[in-house]
């Protein structure tokens, strides 16, 4: 078992930036992906980025590129999502996921952290 707990999350004003961190433990041997998604309300759960369990790779969804950046922390097994030039648009409950693969899609992930809300004003 893998166990996530994501943290950084509240309240922007549009143009802002907010950190997410998320904590892993238990049996990571077997991760080797993370990847971090968001649901808004009446909306499906969308990739938003990924990174490899080693940090040498990194994929990201259009609509986050160029304003995100995902980011491991090898000494403290934790992964980072600096979010800046927040957008209305980007309010979702962000969650963690971890996977033994390498995917940008939901199924493709066996653990996941219980989220935490972003909410942007406009």
């Amino acid at each position: 078992q893998v166990q996530l707990v994501e943290s950084g999350g509240g309240l922007v004003q549009a143009g802002g930036s907010l950190r997410l961190s998320c904590a892993a433990s238990g049996r990571t041997i077997t991760v080797s992906g993370m990847g971090w998604f968001r649901q808004a309300p009446g909306k499906e759960r969308e990739f938003v980025a990924l990174i490899s369990w080693s940090g040498g790779s990194t994929h990201y969804a259009d609509s986050v590129k160029g304003r995100f950046t995902i980011s491991r922390d090898n000494a403290k097994n934790t992964v980072n999502l600096q979010m800046n030039k927040l957008k209305p648009e980007d309010t979702a409950v962000y969650y963690c996921a971890a996977t033994a693969g390498y995917y940008k899609i939901v199924p493709g992930y066996d653990y996941w952290g219980q989220g935490t809300q972003v909410t942007v004003s406009s």
